[in-house]
């Protein structure tokens, strides 16, 4: 289904779908991983006009909100991987019974629009268009983005972690879409990307190559959970609801993401 019909279908699904969600508006605080952040840019809103609350989203690497959650940061609802949500409710910081999965994700490989899209269909194939880029944009593993960490790691199995090191363009701050690996390229400053499918897509001036071979892939499953002592734990639990709907995993799909199993 084409983007502008997808779009075109969910108001009235939408409506529907909250009949029986009405609630007080309140401010609802999310921490959220930078990969949910393209679905929650046309998600978030519908929320907040259905619902008459209101969304403040803190985007970070799941690899920084895990620890300063430990730490004793708090928020309404988390959304991140699910091992960080299930690392956070062994420590007690989630609301027993409040997880819900939302979406996977995969990591792909892009260009500037126009340029040679390399073969990357095998591992070898992959490896190779590695050793011949000029320079690779993705983001820094050190920020503990999973799928920073993971592409690190196949470069180690690859046997080229340190070519790929020295042609990389460390390109990534959660708290600016723009510095992204996507936009590295889209501008210029590197040959190809490699980041998370629907960040690539949602990239102008850039091509998708398409995802890692299946001997390197890895899926990414996105989770989202009350906090425990949230202070607007019913419309946190209304957003998570939404997000289930037809509605939104239609949102889900179009931004290159596949909606959790019901």
């Amino acid at each position: 289904m084409k983007r502008r019909s997808v779009f075109a279908a969910i108001g009235s699904a939408v409506f529907l779908l909250l009949a029986g969600i009405g609630a007080e508006g309140g401010e609802v605080k999310v921490l959220s991983a930078v990969g949910m952040r393209q679905v929650m840019r046309d998600v978030g809103p519908m929320f907040e006009r259905a619902t008459g609350h209101t969304l403040a989203i803190y985007y970070e690497s799941s690899g920084v909100i895990v620890p300063r959650v430990e730490a004793g940061e708090t928020a309404d609802v988390l959304m991140l991987p699910r091992s960080g949500i299930d690392r956070l409710t062994k420590a007690g910081k989630v609301e027993a019974g409040t997880t819900t999965d939302l979406a996977n994700a995969i990591v792909g490989m892009a260009v500037r629009k126009g340029a040679p899209k390399p073969d990357i269909s095998t591992p070898d194939a992959f490896k190779r268009a590695l050793l011949a880029a000029k320079s690779i944009a993705r983001a820094d593993p050190a920020q503990g983005g999973s799928s920073a960490v993971h592409i690190a790691k196949v470069a180690e199995r690859l046997g080229i972690s340190n070519e790929v090191k020295a042609k990389s363009v460390i390109t990534f701050r959660a708290e600016d879409p723009l510095a992204s690996p996507g936009y590295a390229v889209a501008n210029g400053r590197a040959e190809i990307a490699l980041h998370q499918m629907q960040e690539l897509m949602s990239v102008p001036g850039i091509e998708i190559v398409g995802p890692l071979p299946s001997d390197f892939q890895q899926t990414f499953f996105f989770s989202a959970a009350i906090m425990a002592g949230a202070k607007e734990a019913e419309a946190g639990k209304a957003l998570i609801k939404f997000l289930r709907a037809p509605a939104a995993t239609a949102i889900i799909k179009a931004k290159g993401m596949e909606a959790a199993a019901p």
